[in-house]
């Protein structure tokens, strides 16, 4: 005949969590669904139930990098320039190949396929795939080193620094070709470096108040 109270065994179990729990260092508390049901989910500003650490120390509103002492988190123009004259080098060979495979099959189409027009398209691909590669890897050079020495010499960085920088380049570029040609690729650079100053700068202006448009 089992003389235990009613509900031993779950008094037994109930000891014998307390039992691990003071083994592992105390026992755990325990919480009501009521005390449960006031724990808000959003703010994360109080003591969390679950654990013993403060929900504020596990977020964090700013971005947290690691940055030597007094360097600025965007990259600056000597760190673009060798994206810049790389891009620029791929961008015109692929371009000069895709010019020289027309250029070669407009010039050969009145031959046979053979091996001299095989040989003819692929030094014409070869010639202008060179060609381009070189004049754009040329102006990005003269670009990023204009940009950079503007930098240095003015302490700051912004859209003057882009025009002047392209403005200049252009003039150089076409230096060879007298003043006519020095004022047209000064025009040439300051509309670029225009537009792509305008381009960077069109959520600003896009982003500006009505009123403000209208006065």
């Amino acid at each position: 005949m089992d003389n235990s109270p009613p509900g031993g065994s779950a008094g037994g179990s109930g000891g014998f969590k307390s039992g691990l729990g003071n083994l592992f260092g105390g026992s755990a508390p325990e919480y009501s669904h009521s005390e449960l049901a006031g724990v808000p989910l959003t703010g994360m500003s109080p003591l969390s139930p679950y654990l013993n650490v403060d929900p504020r120390y596990l977020v964090q509103d700013n971005d947290e990098f690691i940055l030597p002492t007094g360097a600025n988190k965007t990259r600056g123009r000597f760190e673009l320039a060798f994206f810049t004259i790389g891009g620029c080098c791929i961008t015109g060979a692929t371009f000069g190949t895709l010019n020289g495979l027309r250029m070669g099959l407009k010039e050969t189409r009145d031959m046979s396929w053979s091996k001299p027009r095989n040989v003819q398209i692929l030094n014409m691909v070869t010639r202008q795939g060179a060609s381009w590669a070189n004049t754009l890897g040329s102006v990005a050079l003269l670009y990023s080193i204009f940009g950079v020495a503007i930098e240095k010499a003015r302490g700051a960085e912004d859209d003057i620094n882009t025009v002047a920088a392209g403005t200049l380049t252009g003039m150089l570029f076409k230096s060879t070709s007298g003043l006519r040609g020095v004022a047209r690729g000064g025009l040439v650079g300051l509309a670029m470096s225009g537009a792509y100053a305008l381009y960077n700068n069109w959520e600003h202006i896009g982003g500006s108040s009505p009123s403000s448009r209208l006065y």
